[in-house]
């Protein structure tokens, strides 16, 4: 499919050189039909190749293979999603607002001392 795009795309840059416009229109025809082809070829591979895989191979299969994988490499694999920290935007801006206040208190001893 692939080399009979590419003469049609030759021969329609040939065709576009002489200026036939019969030849021109002729060439861009066949150039839709096998694009269009292509485009029924792909989608079909696509949702079949989509079910097939889903379909045949169990979650615990994969997990599996993906851990025996993992073991022969010597790498740690942990499939469960990572734990998030909740309650660090709290934490940040009290160490924040504690830094601030030594800040200040260092301030007003400077001034107090003068």
């Amino acid at each position: 499919m692939t080399a009979s795009m590419a003469g049609v795309v030759k021969n329609l840059d040939a065709a576009m050189k002489s200026m036939n416009l019969e030849k021109i229109s002729a060439l861009m025809d066949k150039f839709e039909r096998q694009f269009e082809d292509l485009d029924v070829q792909s989608s079909y591979m696509e949702s079949t190749m989509s079910q097939t895989t889903t379909t045949a191979v169990p979650q615990d299969a994969v997990n599996g293979l993906m851990t025996q994988v993992a073991d022969e490499a010597g790498l740690e694999l942990n499939l469960e999603l990572p734990r998030g920290q909740t309650s660090t935007v709290g934490v940040t801006s009290t160490v924040a607002s504690q830094d601030q206040d030594e800040l200040t208190q260092r301030l007003a001893r400077l001034r107090n001392a003068e």
